[in-house]
């Protein structure tokens, strides 16, 4: 149950005075439908109201708050005119100046011979000062109460400024006073004010400096939501951890086998990675282990040998990927091994029907399968597993944390391997992965050879293509990859489809087309035409992103460059140099170039190295869009900014562990106010995690 205490900050927004339902939509749609949204929308500039200069000295261009007597009335001639209202002080006169507005109005607002306090942004026109429609005209005695720093806050198109202010003042107004979850000595250390201080702070900034990250009211606010993330996922890690398990280990004789079919050496950071794996599985709790290795790091290898070793000891293991094109990827390489080793696999997509899915069903029920490979097919009801020892799941960043438990679910007590080729920097995965202990390929496999990355301008798209023909002559596949499927209006983009067509006239018919809205069946066509000897060149959007291998593919084209994330034209990139020849990226950009456009194809061709790239993805962009929060179960951070918060994200880490140690279900008085922490923040699953021990 929420606490009684933050009753009024789960409030629909539409309590509060002057928000109706209208306005409620669009403070939904601009911060989220409490009246807690509020509170975490914070101004991202200010007006400074302070320049108070006479009329005489008074500098156009600049916002001013002038003291000034009504003197005049100097109505249009023809409505299409401005109305002017002419005022002085003792050095000189102005106009204030105003569009289709009632004169009634006017007057009453400005009447004749009374002294008002205006203030907007100033300008000169044919020599005489004016200000039009300005923000605040008040009396001589409420000049005290006109904001001298107003906060600017980003807006959505049918809320102003004024309404949205009221509506935020409202909501601090109902900001109750809350006891201290920040432990003391860190919070004399730091200087921090207590909540409901730093929230009026942020709200209330007096200087540019009160906007920054670093400003102290916004450093407590940004730890106050670290740290409920941070105590969220431990309290989850911790329940993990009391859940029984039970120990897995083979003999190693099926690793033996498959390690002696392979045709090239494991690499050291491949062996570490199992040597971990195995001690989790080993153990007599459950493994939540996370695997991540840059694109062709050798990943579904160790996820093969970890998968043997639940099978040695009498287990069936199970890989789940995001799609189809991922899953069937993963199964060419894994069957032959599995082979080589004697174990019986198999793949179950949507795509598996009647007769040939019953078969899979019913050998996975009896444990005749031992390994199955699959996509969310396998955690659908009728598919029972015999005995589930241990469940890989790939690419979890396209999986919620329910789906990855849903899968280990089919099993009793089933150690868990995530794997991603997404290389996440510290600080994200401490937010989003921080249930799991993390094993790191750092290395690729022996004779990969280095991608010439290189960025052309769009103008020379036909020097391009020319290229591509020459490569293609030679037996080179070419990728060109496209952001959008078919032409949209609204981004000017070269569809796919649009360069398919464009292709097929050099390369018809040797030109395939893949994208994301295809049957997955007319999808896989194509790319085993790709693979195999029909196709030299595939025009594809980001569907191709993740998990393709063609190890005569040298040759990347990817359009319009500066519109991809740098950690995703490093994933587009790695699906080329997979072979023994020297492989080509070109980056093809519309100029002119962001700075950050510019950096991340800077990064691109420095450096091959994922961890590096996603680091410098994460400070040119921030943690919220690097994975796609939206489909990743990423944390969206309102208050925190990973880039500029790291420190306190430690902090938190730490703090959040000690807490977990000390008073796991949360019952003494600093945990009291944890526990609130977590609801105010919507970690309300950790509380009942906390609860149920």
């Amino acid at each position: 149950m929420r606490p009684e205490i933050l009753y009024p900050l789960f409030a629909p927004a539409t309590v509060l005075p002057g928000v109706g339902p209208r306005i409620g939509k669009l403070i939904e749609k601009l911060a989220g439908p409490h009246v807690a949204d509020l509170l975490w929308h914070l101004p991202a500039g200010i007006v400074d109201r302070r320049y108070a200069p006479s009329v005489a000295t008074a500098e156009a261009g600049r916002v001013a708050t002038l003291t000034v007597v009504v003197d005049a009335h100097l109505p249009p001639a023809t409505p299409r005119l401005p109305y002017r209202v002419r005022c002085r002080d003792q050095t000189g006169f102005m106009e204030l100046v105003y569009f289709h507005v009632q004169a009634d109005y006017l007057k009453r607002l400005l009447p004749v011979g009374e002294t008002r306090v205006v203030s907007g942004r100033l300008d000169r026109f044919q020599g005489v000062l004016q200000m039009a429609h300005p923000d605040h005209v008040v009396a001589a005695a409420q000049a005290e109460a006109l904001k001298r720093v107003e906060p600017v806050y980003p807006l959505t198109a049918g809320l102003t400024p004024r309404v949205l202010l009221k509506a935020i003042r409202a909501a601090l107004a109902s900001a109750p006073e809350l006891a201290e979850w920040i432990d003391a000595p860190l919070l004399t250390r730091e200087g921090w004010p207590r909540w409901r201080a730093a929230l009026e702070a942020a709200h209330m900034p007096r200087g540019e400096d009160d906007l920054s990250p670093a400003a102290s009211p916004r450093r407590r606010l940004a730890y106050d939501e670290l740290l409920a993330n941070q105590l969220a996922v431990a309290l989850v890690r911790a329940r993990q951890r009391r859940l029984p398990g039970r120990r897995i280990a083979g003999d190693g004789r099926l690793r033996e086998r498959v390690i002696a079919a392979l045709p090239f050496e494991l690499t050291s950071s491949q062996k570490t990675a199992l040597h971990e794996i195995d001690a989790d599985m080993a153990a007599e709790t459950r493994m939540l282990r996370l695997l991540q290795g840059d694109v062709g790091s050798g990943k579904t290898v160790v996820a093969c040998l970890a998968m043997l070793n639940a099978i040695e000891a009498g287990c069936q293991a199970a890989l789940m990927a995001p799609t189809e094109i991922l899953a069937r990827q993963h199964f060419a390489t894994i069957a032959p091994l599995a082979e080589a080793a004697g174990v019986t696999a198999a793949i179950l997509t949507g795509r598996e029907k009647g007769k040939a899915r019953e078969e899979v069903l019913t050998g996975l029920a009896d444990g005749r399968i031992a390994l199955i490979v699959g996509t969310h097919a396998l955690f659908q009801e009728d598919v029972a597993l015999h005995d589930l020892g241990l469940a890989v799941i790939d690419e979890q960043h396209r999986f919620g944390v329910h789906q990855r438990l849903m899968l280990a679910a089919k099993g009793k007590a089933t150690d868990v391997l995530v794997m991603t080729a997404t290389p996440i920097p510290r600080t994200l995965l401490m937010t989003a992965y921080g249930d799991l202990d993390a094993s790191r390929l750092t290395e690729k496999p022996p004779g990969r050879l280095p991608i010439d990355t290189r960025a052309v301008p769009v103008e020379r798209i036909d020097e391009v293509t020319g290229a591509v023909r020459r490569a293609v002559a030679t037996g080179a596949k070419v990728y060109w990859v496209c952001p959008l499927v078919e032409e949209s209006e609204a981004v000017d983009l070269a569809a796919a489809e649009a360069r398919h067509a464009d292709l097929a006239r050099v390369f018809e018919p040797r030109v395939g087309l893949v994208h994301g809205r295809m049957r997955g069946a007319d999808r896989d066509r194509v790319m085993a035409g790709f693979s195999g000897s029909d196709l030299d060149v595939l025009v594809a959007t980001t569907v191709i992103e993740v998990g393709v291998d063609v190890p005569d593919a040298t040759v990347m084209v990817i359009e319009h460059a500066e519109r991809f994330g740098l950690s995703q034209l490093h994933q587009l990139r790695g699906r080329i140099g997979r072979g023994s020849r020297p492989s080509t990226c070109i980056l093809l950009y519309q100029g002119p170039l962001t700075e950050a456009a510019k950096a991340r194809i800077g990064v691109l061709r420095e450096t091959d190295d994922g961890f590096r790239i996603a680091e410098e993805d994460l400070r040119l962009r921030g943690g919220g869009e690097l994975l796609g929060t939206r489909q990743s179960g990423l944390p969206e951070f309102r208050l925190a900014s990973l880039v500029d918060h790291a420190d306190l994200l430690q902090i938190a880490r730490d703090d959040a562990r000690l807490v977990v140690e000390r008073d796991p279900e949360l019952v003494t008085t600093r945990g009291e106010a944890l526990r609130v922490l977590l609801y105010l923040f919507e970690r309300d699953a950790a509380v009942r995690t906390a609860r149920s021990g």
